[in-house]
Formats: C-alpha cells, sequence, structure tokens
C-alpha cells in the first residue's frame, strides 16, 4: 500500500472515531442532563410523629399537595385512631401511593432510630405529645416523658441512625406561661405555668442544644393557639362549636365550662402548618413565633358561636369548676413579625371568620349523626 493509501485510511479511522466520541459524548450529555433532572425532582420524603392530630393531618395534606413521600408514625390501638387521615390512606399495595404510616411511639427510642434508619427522611416534624393543657395536671410525668424526653428521644434517634433530615419541633405559647412581656416574641422569657408548658420549654431548649452542639438543622415552631374543625372536642373551641351545634339542633342544653376571661390569640391551623413548612425551607434553621397578634377572651368566642345560629350564650352556659387549671395563664399573644419578615408567612382568617368556620362544621357533622346523609334540619 501507498503512502497516500496509508494517510487515507488514517483519516478514515480518525472521522470514524470522532463520530464514535461526539455520539459517546452526545449520550452523556443526555444521561447528565436526565441525572440532573432526577436530583432536581427528586421527591421529598417527611416523616411526621403525631400524623392523626390536627396539626399532623393539615401538615400531610399540605405535603402530599406539594409532592412529598410522607411517613407517619401512629401508636398501635385496639380502635381507629386515624378518622382526620382516613380521606388520604390507601392500602400501600397500590401504586402511586405516597403515606406511608408506621407504628411506633415517642417513648421508643430503639423503634425511632429503626425507621430514621430505613426511610432517611429529608425532614423529620415533631408533633406528637400529650397536648392537653389540663389534663397534663393529671398526669405530669406521663406529659414530661412523651411530651418532653420524647423529643430528646428523636433528636438522638437522629444522631444515632446517622441520617441529617431538617428537623422541626412544635413549641406552644403555653411555654410563655405568667407572660412577661406583651405581646410575647421569640425573645421573650419562659415562664411555663403546668407540667404541659415546662415539658414543652423543655424540647424547645433541647432543640437549640441539638442545633448548637451538632449542628443539625433543627428549628423551633412556637405557635399560639390555631383551631379547626379537626380540633379535638376536649379542647375548648372545638367544645364550645360542638355544643352550639348540639344546643341548636336540641340534642343537649347546657355548655359546661371553667374560666371564661382567660385571653387567648386563636388563628387557623391549615395556615399554621404552611408555616411549619415554610420553616424547615430556610438555609438557617432558626426559631420563630406563628400568631395573629389579636386578643380575645373565651367569653368572647362562646358569645360569637352562639350569636352565629342566633342563640343566646347566657341561656345556656354554666359554670363547672372542674375545668379550672390550678396554675391559670391569664393570657396570651404573639408577634410574628419576624415569620412575616423572613418566612413570608402572615395568617389571613381572622377570630370571628374561624368561629364560623368551627361552627358551620360542626352544624353539619351534627345533622348528619342526628339525621344521617338525606335529611336536612
Amino acid at each position: 500500500m501507498g503512502t497516500g493509501g496509508t494517510v487515507s485510511g488514517i483519516l478514515s479511522v480518525l472521522r470514524d472515531r470522532a463520530v464514535e466520541l461526539d455520539s459517546i459524548g452526545r449520550l452523556e450529555t443526555i444521561a447528565a442532563r436526565k441525572f440532573t433532572q432526577g436530583l432536581l425532582f427528586k421527591m421529598k420524603k417527611a416523616l411526621i410523629t403525631g400524623i392523626t392530630g390536627q396539626d399532623g393531618s393539615y401538615l400531610a395534606d399540605l405535603l402530599l399537595s406539594k409532592g412529598y413521600e410522607v411517613h407517619g408514625i401512629i401508636r398501635r390501638a385496639s380502635t381507629f385512631n386515624t378518622a382526620r387521615i382516613d380521606h388520604l390512606y390507601q392500602d400501600s399495595h397500590v401504586h402511586g401511593i405516597h403515606l406511608f404510616l408506621h407504628f411506633g411511639d415517642l417513648s421508643d427510642s430503639v423503634q425511632l432510630v429503626k425507621l430514621l434508619y430505613e426511610l432517611q427522611p429529608d425532614e423529620v416534624y415533631n408533633l406528637g405529645a400529650q397536648s392537653h393543657v389540663r389534663v397534663s395536671f393529671d398526669i405530669p410525668e406521663y406529659t414530661a416523658d412523651i411530651t418532653g424526653v420524647g423529643t430528646i428521644r428523636i433528636l438522638e434517634a437522629i444522631r444515632e441512625a446517622g441520617v441529617v433530615p431538617r428537623f422541626y419541633q412544635a413549641s406552644s405559647s403555653e411555654m410563655y406561661g405568667k407572660v412577661q412581656e406583651v405581646p410575647q416574641t421569640e425573645t421573650t422569657p419562659f415562664w411555663p405555668r403546668s407540667p404541659y408548658g415546662a415539658a414543652k420549654v423543655f424540647s424547645y431548649w433541647a432543640t437549640v442544644n441539638y442545633r448548637e452542639s451538632y449542628g443539625l438543622h433543627a428549628s423551633n415552631g412556637i405557635l399560639f393557639n390555631h383551631e379547626s374543625p379537626r380540633r379535638g372536642e376536649t379542647f375548648v373551641t372545638r367544645k364550645i362549636s360542638r355544643a352550639v351545634s348540639r344546643i341548636k339542633l336540641g340534642s343537649e342544653e347546657f355548655l359546661y365550662l371553667g374560666n371564661l376571661e382567660a385571653k387567648r390569640d386563636w388563628g387557623y391551623a391549615p395556615e399554621y402548618v404552611e408555616g411549619m413548612w415554610r420553616i424547615l425551607q430556610q438555609d438557617e434553621p432558626d426559631d420563630y413565633v406563628l400568631a395573629t397578634n389579636e386578643m380575645h377572651t373565651v367569653r368572647e368566642f362562646v358569645e360569637l358561636a352562639f350569636a352565629h345560629v342566633g342563640l343566646d350564650w347566657k341561656q345556656h352556659v354554666r359554670y363547672d369548676k372542674r375545668y379550672e387549671r390550678p396554675a391559670e395563664v391569664d393570657l396570651l399573644i404573639g408577634n410574628p413579625a419576624k415569620a412575616k419578615r423572613k418566612l413570608g408567612w402572615e395568617p389571613k382568617v381572622r377570630f370571628e371568620e374561624l368561629v364560623q368556620i368551627m361552627v358551620d362544621a360542626d352544624l353539619e357533622e351534627t345533622k348528619q349523626q342526628l339525621y344521617g346523609t338525606n335529611r336536612s334540619a
């Protein structure tokens, strides 16, 4: 073969190799692009303690709507306790389900470690607690164990499992107790007036300590009272709205309450879980007050609720000293300026609308219970 043929052959091989390399390069570019898109659109995974409660159920609603895979911890019970999330939960064998429930408890540190290791969540929301303030006086040790030490268990489980999720601690306005300034902010000193409040103070500082000691992305949301039709029936606002509906429809005559002069800052729960989520989307962990900066008495709530159905509350409300606390919290009102400034969060549903939402929902529920689905009253 002559020199010209050799050169021509070499050039031909080089051209073929160049085409091959170009094709490989294109394939690698496409693969890299798809990999990057996979990272960008990776489904976030969240773990919620207290998912069957008011806040947990609304948070599950929110996270699922944002494309999360949501895991919730529930306690084993002989009766069904998932009513607030029944509209979300489906058989996990069905394709495309993104809500999963796991048995566990804030008293069981071993199970918490196992769940965190297996799930590798991006976000953990610790909403589980014995959360009834009056009841905490009757079961103070249990309240301290679950509401207080339970937070340490899950924080330590995060460390032991070797995962690095962002952590949200559900702190409470009850930590302020005997308030040291009005309104209360993130820097107001705590003075709890119940075992529940004391346990929440412990959890608050545990969260701060693990943030500072171990570099965890751990934040506190100091939420003032937030209500909804999903509120537990023993909490005063739901107790009022439920009794009003039953009195209006003739199945009850009286509502028994304790201190009518206690003043609270009441908001709408679905808006507050939005605030929880926003707290964990921040680059740096921090602590935030979520509140309306408005204060109303229990008496005002009662008056509005009865007036909404055309009744005089004085004809139906009776006093019962059993509902008084050994140590009362006279007033709570929060300033959410920091949350508005840093999170872009502010409440929209105000007090009067909140009362109406709750009474209307309980009226509808009571009608269903009394008359069934085909009759209206």
